[in-house]
């Protein structure tokens, strides 16, 4: 089905999460993106805040980029469920028409986007890396409308294999869902006020609404490694769980935070939420140490963004050299100790 007055959706649109009142910093990160690409389309930019007393939010969505905050407000929405939400988006989404609308790839907005999108008879390209303004098809074709100003929405495809990029030519509005870690927030306006404009849809209970009975939250063990300063990563040429000892020791010499490629939780070493690359998550430590790890795109695409890449490896032609800013070739065994010892010597 093709959209019909295709013409009428203007302006950029991010889905602002927040959990708990407080804004996700995923939604920072939209913004972020969702400011470029409303520049190229000479559009503005648009927050859509959904909750139970959450207007109180809206002037830290105008502090990193929101032009305008929409606000739906209502009991049916202080915790997230499905059914509720969906309706509250898709409402606004009718009623406003936005050209584009970006939602961050969290739990949350992997079970949401798909769902809106169905509803408002649109696509929906998931977990996007890349997002640009330009012509599609990319070069024309014979016979085929070249179509500009579309929203090129670019991710990694076949296991990460390859990378695809996707346009929506003629369904409004284009959707995409971003993985957290992968746009940057811009620097924080301060003192910003949202402009807020209050919509109240009609939300119908129905037989998909879920009763929620307990809510439990449990602390985390790990430290978040998005939010890590310093990452020493360890991959398969680490050898095995013991071996990871010698990370944590130059890690603990760092105050740094450990993790890891695929193939350590695949064997087994380290657990999942550890887990940097295209299966994993996205970071951009101001230090990324890559010790033992080939460097396949799987990977550098979860930390090719960080400031500085120290890689260390015994194979000279290991791909993570081609995104390294220093590398060191060599046993890794006894390399990594010399290393600890060197940074222990310089705090003392």
């Amino acid at each position: 089905m093709i959209t019909e007055n295709i013409e009428q959706y203007k302006g950029v649109y991010i889905f602002a999460q927040q959990v708990d009142n407080e804004i996700s910093p995923i939604a920072y990160e939209l913004l972020g993106k969702a400011k470029d690409l409303a520049a190229d389309l000479n559009t503005d930019v648009t927050a859509i805040l959904l909750g139970s007393g959450v207007k109180n939010l809206a002037d830290s969505l105008a502090e990193y980029g929101a032009d305008k905050v929409i606000v739906v407000d209502s009991p049916v929405l202080e915790v997230y469920r499905t059914e509720p939400y969906t309706q509250a988006l898709t409402a606004v989404i009718n009623e406003y028409k936005p050209e584009i609308m970006l939602v961050g790839a969290t739990a949350i907005g992997r079970d949401l986007g798909p769902r809106v999108s169905a509803r408002v008879g649109t696509g929906l390209t998931a977990d996007c890396t890349v997002l640009e303004i330009g012509d599609f098809p990319l070069n024309p074709l014979p016979n085929r409308e070249q179509k500009h100003n579309q929203l090129l929405m670019t991710r990694p495809a076949f296991g990460g294999n390859t990378i695809a990029t996707i346009a929506c030519p003629d369904n409004r509005p284009q959707m995409a869902t971003v993985r957290p870690g992968v746009m940057q927030k811009i620097e924080k306006i301060e003192g910003a006020k949202a402009n807020i404009i209050e919509f109240n849809p009609a939300l119908e209970e129905n037989n998909c609404y879920v009763e929620i009975l307990d809510v439990v939250k449990e602390v985390a063990a790990a430290v978040d490694i998005q939010e890590a300063k310093i990452l020493v990563s360890g991959g398969r040429g680490v050898g095995s769980k013991e071996n990871f000892k010698l990370l944590e020791d130059l890690a603990e010499a760092l105050d740094a935070t450990v993790s890891c490629s695929r193939a350590a939780v695949d064997n087994g070493w380290l657990s999942k939420d550890l887990q940097v690359g295209q299966t994993g998550k996205t970071v951009r430590p101001n230090v990324y140490f890559a010790i033992g790890i080939s460097g396949a795109i799987q990977h550098t695409a979860g930390m090719e963004e960080s400031d500085i890449i120290i890689a260390i490896n015994k194979d000279e032609t290991a791909p993570i050299f081609d995104v390294a800013d220093y590398g060191i070739v060599g046993d890794l065994n006894k390399i990594v100790p010399m290393l600890t010892e060197a940074i222990k010597a310089q705090v003392k």
